[in-house]
């Protein structure tokens, strides 16, 4: 997202520059009903010049309308072949567990329909356990996780990203970026 500033991308994908490329990585398109992330162009375009295995997130917010967010994002995420499947990215509470549950199945839903790909999840691992994970047994998920492994990653088969940082550093780049390991095999 902008948080990260402008990636280099070709320095990443560079292997003079870069130790190794990248396997995936996920770009923030939009936000809520309006806001869409000032280098979410500039990184597709990038992404899809430089072959690079990518998806594209929606940051949920839970007290507004998920269908107006869903279609904000489809506005400006149009799937192109190759792509990961879209993210509905989901950090903050909602009026209630309930209302927050029933606004997500609604994006999800909308989004799956509009791209026939199923979103997956992502949030942190707290509220995957107390809140999602059993309330969507059939979507994947990508968890955050930063003080440690959670525990049993390896056999949990609903969780398929874990972000385990939020401080890793990319060659040639100033900014620190969050960093993510995946069950999935993108080569």
């Amino acid at each position: 997202s902008h948080h990260q500033g402008k990636i280099n991308w070709e320095h990443l994908v560079d292997t003079s520059f870069a130790s190794k490329p990248p396997d995936f990585v996920y770009l923030k398109a939009t936000e809520g009903m309006t806001h869409v992330d000032t280098q979410w162009d500039r990184n597709r375009v990038a992404c899809l010049k430089l072959s690079i295995k990518h998806g594209a997130y929606h940051f949920f917010q839970p007290k507004k309308l998920p269908i107006p967010q869903a279609e904000h994002f489809l506005t400006y995420y149009t799937p192109k072949g190759g792509d990961l499947p879209p993210v509905l990215d989901v950090e903050t509470e909602g009026y209630s567990d309930e209302d927050l549950i029933h606004k997500m199945t609604r994006w999800l839903e909308y989004v799956e329909e509009k791209t026939g790909m199923r979103p997956i999840i992502y949030t942190s691992y707290h509220f995957y356990k107390t809140k999602f994970g059993v309330k969507f047994p059939h979507h994947k998920f990508w968890i955050a996780a930063y003080s440690r492994k959670p525990r049993g990653l390896e056999v949990n088969t609903q969780i398929i990203h874990w972000q385990f940082t939020e401080k890793a550093q990319l060659p040639g780049h100033r900014v620190l970026v969050d960093m993510n390991v995946s069950k999935v095999s993108f080569r």
